[in-house]
């Protein structure tokens, strides 16, 4: 969980503010980055409207325009940080929240750049999802100097350091066990099993250590290797071919995210031995449901990354509006097999 610490201080919005360091920032065009399939390397957009009468703060003494929210992803080229970004743009729209998104594309220095030119342009609150969820802890540390209020979400910072209001994610040691379950079931309890793992970002060391500890209740089975695929589907292709060199036997893999099953599923098919070895994803995107559908990939746990959009601007809003949200806002997760 977020081992960061967690408040709700209020802040004064500033008056006059200059928007235009901002719009240098944001020169892309919003459609640009939702029409292309999984958008482009640290592409960033404005989407919004104008002010819509969204309240502010208790403590606010005056009005300058809409809230601006600065938000900076780990990236867009997964299924699940569009459905994130959808669901933050269709909350914010109705409230007349503007929102400034930027990814990192699993960059920390990229990323902690964004989160100074949001401090810079005075923005009412930051929402975060770290490439790196120890390094993050000096930008947060900053925005808090600044009286910005920090929230995050999908991947809690675990610095120590600063103060992050809320941390809206899936509950993914839940999910973890889960994985677990299903690769138990997958393998009739018995087998070889790797994790294709990404331990920087803190959502998946809740959900690799979720998954560990549920199959420890099946003593045959055993985890035989662990590497590192950072979550994406070109990496994870090669890790697993070298996985097939090394553990020739291997029986299942539980690949941390979508793109990591899916990046695996590629060099076991190109070895021709789909269905031999068991395949447990996480997240149930699209193109892994269909594959799941044609029986490639045993099943996947289901993350909603869209409600956790909705639910980081419904607490960015109780903030706002003088209340308290909750320092975690647990989403559930579920799973997604052929049968379901």
């Amino acid at each position: 969980m977020n081992e960061t610490s967690h408040g709700a201080g209020m802040r004064r919005r500033p008056g006059a503010r200059t928007r235009r360091g901002l719009g240098a920032l944001l020169l892309v065009v919003a459609a640009g980055m939702l029409g292309c399939g999984g958008g482009e390397s640290g592409s960033e957009t404005k989407t919004g409207t104008d002010d819509t009468g969204a309240k502010t703060s208790s403590t606010s003494t005056e009005k300058s325009g809409p809230i601006r929210i600065g938000v900076t992803l780990l990236t867009v080229q997964h299924a699940f940080y569009q459905e994130l970004r959808s669901g933050l743009q269709e909350a914010a729209a109705p409230l007349g929240y503007e929102l400034f998104i930027t990814t990192g594309e699993f960059d920390p220095a990229r990323q902690a750049n964004q989160i100074d030119e949001f401090i810079v342009q005075r923005v009412d609150a930051i929402v975060v999802c770290p490439c790196d969820s120890r390094s993050v802890g000096a930008s947060i540390v900053a925005a808090n100097d600044a009286k910005i209020p920090v929230f995050t979400a999908d991947i809690a910072s675990t610095s120590g350091l600063g103060t992050v209001v809320s941390h809206i994610a899936s509950d993914n040691r839940a999910g973890g066990r889960q994985a677990a379950e299903l690769m138990a079931r997958a393998l009739s309890e018995k087998g070889q099993v790797a994790i294709l793992t990404h331990p920087t970002v803190a959502s998946v060391t809740d959900r690799v250590a979720g998954f560990k500890e549920r199959l420890a209740d099946f003593p045959g089975i055993e985890i035989v290797a662990e590497l590192s695929a950072e979550g994406k589907r070109d990496k994870a292709v090669s890790v697993m071919e070298d996985l097939l060199q090394s553990h020739p036997q291997i029986d299942g893999v539980f690949g941390i995210n979508d793109d990591s099953a899916l990046g695996a599923l590629a060099a076991i098919e190109a070895a021709g031995k789909v269905g031999r070895i068991k395949i447990v994803g996480y997240d149930a995107t699209p193109e892994a449901r269909e594959r799941i559908a044609d029986g490639a990939i045993f099943g996947d746990v289901i993350q909603s990354p869209k409600k956790i959009g909705e639910l980081t601007i419904q607490a960015i809003q109780t903030l706002l509006d003088g209340g308290t949200p909750p320092a975690v806002i647990p989403v559930e997760v579920g799973v997604f097999t052929a049968e379901s």
